[in-house]
């Protein structure tokens, strides 16, 4: 079955329901991102808090894990964001060029290279400087203040 090019209006209802939906998507991933950094935050202090009151600083390095896995999962929204910011702008410029499909006007779904989009999420300062700082903070815990 073909997919043919619809004949519609930038105010029309549909056209802004489907913008919406992609903006409330791209929301959402914005706010599961920064979410990651707060939990990450919390789940590295309660252990060193742990660690600390039990008296065995050798532990100090199980906090490594939760940053890890935060770090990989922040990269992973960070990339959907981009991804749903790609077929954001891929919508928009069918708009604009009269070639709106039903296919695009009724689906949403995250366009652009999922992998690339997440090895430069954890190359972004976003992910890195944050993690890597958090590293460094269990590191200088661990040597210093649990000796």
């Amino acid at each position: 079955m073909e997919d043919h090019i619809l004949n519609i209006e930038p105010e029309s209802l549909s056209v802004q329901t489907h913008l919406g939906i992609l903006q409330n998507v791209i929301q959402r991933m914005s706010t599961n991102s920064s979410s990651c950094k707060a939990w990450c935050v919390t789940l590295v202090s309660a252990v060193l808090v742990i660690v600390a009151d039990k008296g065995k600083p050798e532990y100090a390095y199980i906090a490594l894990l939760p940053t890890l896995v935060f770090a990989a999962l922040d990269a992973y929204y960070l990339a959907l964001e981009k991804s749903f910011r790609h077929s954001y702008t891929d919508f928009i410029t069918k708009l604009h060029n009269n070639t709106i499909t039903a296919n695009d006007l009724y689906s949403v779904v995250p366009k652009g290279n999922m992998s690339r989009f997440q090895v430069d999420s954890l190359k972004s300062f976003a992910v890195w400087g944050f993690y890597l700082s958090l590293a460094l903070l269990i590191y200088v815990t661990k040597a210093i203040a649990l000796k």
